[in-house]
């Protein structure tokens, strides 16, 4: 398995975030295929409520420096990095100021989204795909955690369609119950066609909400693995409609070894 290659991308990884299930099964699950000798890169946003300092984040400078095109807007792209104690595992932070630098993840203290949370998500999907590209690191399998990844299948197959770097690569999503109200933004299809991607190809996502965005991610995946156990009736329903292999949910205690088995024999 030495010469396999995962890229986990999540919105929360422990210890730089809570606990939850998408921090502990992005930690954990990688963790897990990283000590059976697949290689592992894991990449997250820099929310401000990381601290830099206790966990030894630095810029890469040569990672960094490239602006990326958001709706029609130049936005710097800062990579940081950090390695896990004891796991000898890399982190790389997608980061930039006026996305990333507030000490708040995606809502306001009164609970109400942030009205750019739309732009940080293109951004980072974005961010990471142009990071991998430039580390010239083919993977194998691209793990997805979280509804901000839910672009990246979209971007992969279509932004950056033809790259040869991604050709052979699997893309496995883990659906969680981490949910929002409301929308995300009324522009989200009007920003990403911008990128040349075409209108038809947005159909999933006319009404950005949570479960839109699952079903686009789902879609746009090779592999689906449910990674908490309240995982909404109506995107089980659409999942067991795609007819693509699925690993269900097992606790914390109980998943390595069904995890571990569905990644060698299903995905591998």
């Amino acid at each position: 398995m030495k010469d396999k290659k995962v890229l986990v991308i999540s919105t929360e990884v422990t210890p730089y975030m809570p606990e939850s299930d998408i921090s502990f099964m992005s930690f954990e699950t990688a963790k897990t295929a990283h000590r059976k000798g697949i290689q592992t890169r894991i990449f997250m946003p820099r929310f401000g409520v990381v601290n830099e300092r206790r966990h030894q984040l630095h810029e890469v400078i040569r990672l960094s420096g490239v602006n990326l095109i958001i709706d029609d807007i130049d936005v710097p792209l800062v990579i940081k990095v950090a390695s896990i104690p004891k796991e000898r595992m890399q982190v790389y932070f997608i980061d930039n100021d006026d996305y990333f630098k507030r000490k708040a993840v995606f809502t306001d203290k009164k609970g109400i989204l942030f009205k750019d949370n739309d732009e940080r998500m293109i951004f980072f999907t974005k961010g990471v795909i142009k990071t991998v590209k430039k580390l010239n690191w083919a993977p194998d399998i691209i793990y997805l955690h979280g509804w901000m990844t839910s672009l990246i299948p979209l971007y992969l197959k279509e932004y950056f369609k033809g790259d040869a770097l991604f050709k052979e690569s699997k893309i496995v999503t883990s659906l969680y119950d981490d949910s929002f109200k409301g929308i995300l933004s009324s522009n989200l299809s009007k920003k990403i066609t911008f990128d040349g991607i075409s209108e038809n190809k947005l159909n999933t996502i006319k009404k950005s909400n949570f479960l839109s965005l699952q079903k686009l991610a789902v879609e746009g995946s090779d592999i689906i693995i449910y990674g908490s156990e309240n995982v909404s009736d109506d995107i089980k329903k659409f999942v067991k409609e795609q007819e693509k292999p699925t690993l269900e949910f097992y606790s914390k205690e109980e998943f390595e070894k069904p995890f571990m088995d569905f990644f060698l024999n299903k995905i591998m």
